[in-house]
């Protein structure tokens, strides 16, 4: 039985919502303007701005996913959670990170 990589990516976002309503974080989808921001998570003081992806290997997938938070303009983290091992850059501050980094990361 194989996969099909148009399900990875909703495979993914559950993953990530999964793992921040186990850290105790309120997890919705967010909206700005015309933009969809993957998921806001919200605890207490803390907030988290996320995008999940399956891979960053064309140009129109890496301004997809970096733009929404680019148009944030606040001090909250920000992370563009992928499946992609060859690509580690981060843009102005939003950092992007493989899935099981992401998973195994503290303090967030």
């Amino acid at each position: 039985m194989g996969f099909k990589d148009r399900l990875i990516s909703g495979v993914l976002e559950n993953i990530v919502m999964l793992e921040l309503k186990r850290r105790g974080y309120h997890v919705f989808v967010g909206k700005l303007d015309e933009k969809e921001i993957g998921f806001v998570a919200e605890k207490m003081e803390k907030k988290l701005y996320l995008q999940v992806a399956f891979k960053m290997t064309e140009q129109n997938t890496i301004g997809r996913e970096f733009s929404p938070l680019l148009a944030i303009k606040d001090n909250h983290p920000k992370y563009v959670v992928t499946m992609e091992e060859n690509w580690h850059d981060n843009i102005e501050g939003i950092q992007h990170k493989h899935i099981a980094d992401f998973i195994l990361m503290k303090g967030y």
